[in-house]
């Protein structure tokens, strides 16, 4: 399209360059324009003129860069804009009679007359957003500390001591930072909807494992929200006790609290995402101050109260001993206390949960994980650091055993240089203080112990309502995405922040139902393995992300690593072990059954993930890798070219095609579409219908569309260029033109053309021909180009058009949602104990025999017996009978019946031969012709399917074998479950078209049976060396 400068005071417009283009519908103009912009009847214009040349000075079409063009959905209030398409810009508007289509529509939906203002909707209230401090550092941070904090620190650095405690945080924390760096790359490798872990895992990694995980985390969430509120449940049963309160006994006692306490839970939670916040920053200041108050008591001087349970506030020689580890019991070892003390560390998904609530995700997510992680990780090392320099391990609690000064020599104990004698209860092993016996440490040590005792109700609700929050926000993705049955009811949202009030119900059922347990140490390990395992699935993730070096992965976050990602995701999966080896099978195997169905169900979404990255890598590697070595005959696999048209069309050649040539070798399926170069015919030709068809029809075979300006073109287009490298078509099969008498001359010379032009590019040809034809013309069938024959069993396109059905749609978006007809053909059906007949008459390199023998291995035809005919002389009958036998049997292809044709060469029936002049005679080069001015070579070249009487005198050997040779086939093969022939070969030049086309009708008429006539390119397919 010509581009034409705009003056600075005079603009020159489109306008005036051309006229008005319109097209007019029923209602009025449905398309239109005006020289500065496309249109719609109803104004909508597709891009603007006046911004195309602000930007880029020109008056044209075109348009500059806008972010309307590359988002999939429309702002509050405001119409979407659409970029002109390729075709808009690139045909001439003058000369087209259609008007041009659109690539994205700009109002979809919209009848005509409608007004824009009426198509603009009202702006809706924007839904609550939090921030990343709000929405994903303070809820990572309270999902973080947990009662392990209050409850089980001090105890595992009495156990480990404080430097070993040091690394076990540390090392649980670079699990968690590494894998916060993998989250923080896939979160900003795009925009993230709501999901949080299952969306990025599914859409990195695809929906197999995607589903999986998405499937047990949200379930794990589930049991989380119990197992966190069965401990708040004991801490005020415990407190109950202590002041001698009781509801039922302690058992029921903590079911009744447990339960009222998710209701409670559930309540903030129905109340909307704003109020559920504001809970989770109460819940954070109460736990501050929890920490305010612990630091505060480890300064103040210790009371002789405190002293006798082992609190000396900070002491140099306590810190030193207390720095080395001191194992005691069953679980005193290193991998004992980090797999106790590992839980802790969790709970970094909890802010990418909710991505869907989250202002901006790709900002918030990274920041606020990772500052969580930096702060909760501090938060740990100084707790355990400070109890563990004021506090000693052992202590009795007895305010009488202050050290006397008879019994200062046999004194044991660190707390002997400080005034304190508990060497009784050391000795005896019967101390209730102190770090390693006291799991309430960190309530002694701080200044106001009812303090601590709140941080433990703050940390263990806020993480359980963390949970519950989670569950449903990640369930409610996963239904919408479809990949499991019956679960598609949780998905519905509600309110303007799109609340998944079903999902909340079923997290708070699930949860109610361990509740009641009121014991969960069985499983417990199985959550905390379901969350290591989406650790190891988000790590592995960004390591295949990263691995396939896909353009598309294009993370704006930098500070990450492949190879420390691929070292998360293996850790992540070693401490799975480590915790609880039986609970780390369960996981694993729950994952692997769960993406068992997703693959076997295979779920119509494309989400662009690394697992395809990562196939096509693979498979160029292959290809590339194939043209190192030279093709070998004992490799050699019948690649198979078929002109099928639409494949719908031609179920029986499809099916029969893809029987011999599924998980063997390469099928592809032809479609030549006549016409033009335009969006429609190109739509057409490339439609995801045809492969949709093939796949659920079960059929392993490539779809490959062409347009070209007649049949033969197209089908050369086909013949060279289909296929990649060495994965390439070396045969070609073609439906046999059972109407070639009704057809134009011209169509009979092009169909004989193709296999002329296959035999020049060295393929083997191979022509099925069925009684009942191949094609199946059928309404609302896969997108049928009209440009097809009306042969019944053609593979291609010919000349005449078939008249479609005054209802059928030609539109391949319809013809991918309406459900397609399978019907059924001979080929899928069991043949039973039948024969297969092999007509072995000429040598063609062996691919009359393989074919065969490839299909014998097939179920369906395993029982069949394979029956080879040569042709010979009477005379010497067993003689070569043997001779073809032995050869045979060099080739292993385990056919023992082998029976010689002495009659072959005997002369056919009277009636047979006249019936073949009847049906050449229309073709042949009548009186007045030969009369007449025009040479026999421009008549050959005008009409070459014409055929004189040399042509027919020099041929009549050949003519009179395939009459002869249909004789036999009726006589010996009737009742064959298919009959395989070695085709013909007509030389061209001498052998006309149409005295061909008589040859092939001739010699494959009147059977019963499929025949295929089969050619290969004369070289060897078959061999019996083994190198």
């Amino acid at each position: 399209m010509e581009e034409v400068p705009a003056a600075p005071n005079e603009g020159i417009s489109l306008s005036a360059l051309r006229s008005q283009f319109s097209v007019n519908g029923e209602e009025g103009p449905k398309y239109g324009f005006d020289g500065s912009r496309y249109h719609y009847g109803d104004g909508t214009s597709v891009a603007s003129q006046n911004s195309s040349q602000i930007l880029t000075g020109y008056d044209t079409l075109d348009v500059g860069p806008n972010y309307d063009f590359y988002a999939n959905t429309n702002a509050l209030g405001r119409v979407r804009r659409s970029r002109p398409s390729l075709f808009q810009l690139h045909s001439n508007i003058e000369e087209d009679s259609c008007p041009p289509p659109l690539y994205e529509e700009t109002n979809t939906g919209r009848a005509p007359g409608d007004s824009s203002e009426d198509d603009v909707e009202e702006p809706q209230s924007e839904p609550t957003r939090f921030g990343w401090v709000k929405g994903v550092m303070i809820r990572c941070m309270l999902n973080i500390w947990g009662v392990i904090l209050y409850l089980r620190l001090p105890w595992i650095t009495a156990q480990a001591g404080i430097g070993l405690t040091w690394v076990i945080i540390l090392l649980s924390s670079c699990i968690t930072g590494i894998t916060g760096l993998s989250t923080s790359a896939i979160a900003t490798n795009g925009r993230v909807k709501g999901g949080g872990t299952y969306f990025l895992i599914s859409r990195s990694l695809g929906p197999e494992l995607g589903g999986s995980i998405g499937l047990i985390f949200a379930f794990a969430n589930a049991v989380a929200v119990a197992m966190h509120t069965v401990g708040f449940a004991e801490t005020v049963q415990a407190l109950m006790q202590e002041s001698g309160a009781s509801i039922v006994d302690p058992i029921n006692d903590i079911r009744i609290i447990g339960v009222i306490t998710v209701t409670c839970l559930l309540a903030i939670s129905l109340a909307g995402m704003e109020w559920e916040a504001k809970a989770q920053v109460l819940f954070f200041i109460v736990i501050l101050v929890s920490f305010a108050n612990y630091i505060v008591g480890t300064i103040i001087p210790a009371t002789p109260q405190k002293q006798a349970k082992g609190f000396f506030s900070y002491q140099a020689d306590i810190f030193a001993e207390n720095f080395v580890p001191n194992w005691r019991g069953p679980e005193g070892n290193f991998f004992g206390m980090f797999s106790i003390f590992f839980p802790s560390a969790t709970g970094i998904l909890a802010g990418a949960n909710i991505s869907g609530d989250l202002k901006d995700p790709t900002v918030a997510i990274p920041r606020g994980t990772l500052m969580a992680i930096f702060w909760t990780t501090l938060s740990y090392l100084i707790i355990a650091a400070t109890i563990g320099a004021c506090l000693v391990r052992d202590a009795s609690g007895i305010m009488n055993d202050t050290l006397a000064m008879s019994s200062a020599d046999s004194c044991q104990g660190l707390a002997c240089q400080y005034g304190w004698d508990f060497t009784d209860c050391i000795t005896n092993r019967t101390c209730t203080y102190g770090l390693s016996n006291q799991y309430q440490s960190m309530s002694l040590v701080s200044g106001f112990a009812p303090l601590i005792t709140a941080g433990i109700f703050g940390a263990t609700l806020s993480s359980a309502l963390a949970c519950l929050v989670s569950a449903p926000k990640v369930f409610q993705c996963l239904c919408k995405d479809n990949l499991y049955p019956v679960i598609g009811f949780f998905g519905k949202g509600n309110g303007k922040n799109d609340e998944p009030i079903r999902g909340y119900v079923l997290a708070y059922i699930i949860a109610v139902c361990f509740v009641l347990i009121a014991e969960l140490n069985t499983i417990a390990p199985i959550i905390s393995n379901f969350f290591l395992c989406s650790y190891a699935l988000i790590n592995f993730s960004c390591f295949h992300a990263s691995i396939t070096n896909s353009p598309g992965w294009r993370p704006s976050f930098r500070f990450y690593s492949k190879w420390m990602s691929l070292l998360g995701a293996v850790v992540s999966v070693i401490i799975m072990f480590l915790l609880t080896w039986w609970a780390a099978l369960i996981a694993i195997g729950i994952v692997i059954f769960l993406l068992g169905y997703v693959l076997y169900k295979r779920p119509s979404v494309n989400w662009g993930s690394s697992v395809q990255a990562g196939s096509y890598n693979m498979a160029l590697s292959y290809c590339v890798s194939l043209n190192q070595v030279d093709d070998h005959i004992k490799n050699y696999r019948p690649q198979c070219l078929v002109l099928t048209g639409p494949p719908s069309c031609r179920p029986a050649l499809v099916d029969f095609v893809g029987t011999f040539t599924k998980n063997l070798s390469l099928m592809i399926c032809g479609n030549v579409v006549t016409g033009g170069p335009s969006p429609a015919t190109l739509d057409t030709a490339s439609s995801n219908s045809h492969v949709t068809w093939l796949n659920k029809r079960q059929i392993k075979s490539f779809y490959h569309g062409v347009v070209a300006n007649d049949l033969r073109t197209g089908v050369k287009m086909l013949l060279q260029g289909a296929g990649l490298g060495r994965i390439r078509p070396n045969v070609l099969l073609t439906g046999f033109k059972r109407d070639w008498r009704k057809d134009k001359p011209s169509c009979i010379d092009n169909y004989i053309g193709i296999l002329h032009d296959a035999f020049d590019l060295q393929y083997g040809v191979c022509v099925l021909r069925m009684r009942e034809g191949l094609d199946v013309f059928r309404q609302a069938q896969t997108h049928v180009n009209p440009g097809f024959e009306a042969s019944p069993e053609s593979g291609v396109n010919t000349c005449v058009p078939p008249a479609p059905p005054a209802n059928f749609s030609l539109d391949p978006d319809a013809m991918m949602t309406e459900p397609q007809p399978q019907p059924s053909t001979v080929f899928q059906s069991q043949q039973g104990k039948k024969t297969i007949d092999v007509y072995w008459l000429f040598d063609d390199g062996g691919l009359t025999l393989l074919l065969p023998y490839l299909l014998t291995r097939k179920k369906r035809w395993a029982r069949c017996k394979v029956r080879v005919f040569v042709g010979g002389d009477i005379q010497r009958k067993e003689e070569q009978r043997k001779e073809v036998m032995d050869l045979i049997s060099k080739f292993r292809l385990g056919f023992h019946d082998v029976e010689v044709l002495p009659d072959i060469n005997a002369r056919p029936q009277p009636e047979h031969v006249r019936r073949f002049e009847d049906l050449i005679g229309p073709y042949r080069i009548n009186t007045a012709q030969k009369d007449g001015h025009v040479t026999a070579e421009q008549l050959n070249q005008d009409c070459p399917w014409m055929v004189s009487d040399e042509e027919i005198e020099t041929n009549k050997p050949k003519t009179l074998r395939q009459i002869r040779l249909n004789e036999v086939l009726q006589d010996y093969s009737r009742d064959a479950a298919i009959i395989f022939v070695t085709m013909p070969v007509g030389r061209r030049g001498q052998c006309p078209s149409a005295l061909y086309m008589a040859w092939l009708e001739t010699l494959s008429r009147d059977l019963r049976p499929p025949v295929l006539l089969v050619r290969g390119n004369q070289e060897n397919v078959l061999t019996f060396y083994c190198q």
